[in-house]
C-alpha cells in the first residue's frame, strides 16, 4: 500500500489528480474537499488509500490525514464502497461527517446521493463509537447550531433553492460565524444564493 505521493501536479480535475513522481504519473479519485484544497498549487504530497479489486488497482487521495481517516472509517462499514465513500467527503466536510454521527443525524448523510436510510443508520451505529478515537478536526456543529442549520435550510428550500446548494452556503456562514441567529443565517444565504 502507498502511503503517500509526492510530486508535481500534471492534471486536476474535481474528480480526480494526476502527479507525477519520478516520471511516473499516479491518478487519484479525489472528493471535491482534496480538489478545493489543491486546486491553484504546482507540487503536492497527496496522502493515497489503494484498493485491490480483481480487475483494478485503484488510488484514492487526500490533501489530508483527517479526510483519509473519515474515508478508510467510512468503508469499514457494510455497504459503504469507496466510491460512495469519495462521494460523501465531496457532499460534506469531514466536521459535518463527524457531527452528522455524533449527534446520530440521519437526515444529513441520507442527503447525500446513493445513501439510503438504511446505510445512513449503519453509518452512525458503526461509527458512532470509534470517532471518539479519531482526532480533532476543527469546530463541530453542536445541538444548538444544528437546530439553527435545520431551520435555515428548511427556509431556504421551501423558498426554492437546491438543497445541496443551501447546505454548502449555510455550512460556510455558520463556520465564519459561530453563534450566528437563523435570521441572520437565512438573510446571508440569499445573498450568497
Amino acid at each position: 500500500m502507498y502511503e503517500y505521493i509526492r510530486g508535481t501536479i500534471t492534471d486536476l480535475s474535481p474528480a480526480s489528480i494526476v502527479v507525477e513522481a519520478s516520471g511516473v504519473g499516479f491518478i487519484a479519485s479525489i472528493s471535491l474537499n482534496t480538489y478545493s484544497k489543491l486546486n491553484g498549487k504546482k507540487e503536492v504530497i497527496l496522502l493515497t488509500h489503494q484498493v485491490v479489486r480483481e480487475d483494478a488497482h485503484l488510488l484514492y487521495g487526500f490533501a489530508d490525514k483527517n479526510e483519509r481517516d473519515i474515508f478508510r472509517s467510512l468503508i469499514s462499514v457494510n455497504g459503504v464502497g469507496a466510491n460512495t465513500a469519495i462521494m460523501m467527503l465531496s457532499y460534506l466536510t469531514t466536521d459535518e461527517i463527524i457531527s452528522a454521527i455524533s449527534t446520530e443525524n440521519v437526515m444529513v448523510l441520507k442527503a447525500v446521493k446513493g445513501i439510503g436510510l438504511k446505510t445512513a443508520q449503519r453509518i452512525i451505529i458503526d461509527l458512532k463509537d470509534k470517532l471518539g478515537k479519531m482526532p480533532e478536526t476543527g469546530q463541530i456543529f453542536h445541538s444548538t447550531d444544528n437546530t439553527i442549520r435545520n431551520e435555515a435550510l428548511s427556509a431556504l428550500v421551501m423558498l426554492g433553492f437546491a438543497k445541496k446548494d443551501a447546505e454548502k452556503v449555510v455550512s460556510g456562514i455558520m463556520q465564519e460565524q459561530p453563534g450566528v441567529a437563523v435570521e441572520s443565517v437565512i438573510k446571508q444565504s440569499l445573498k450568497r444564493l
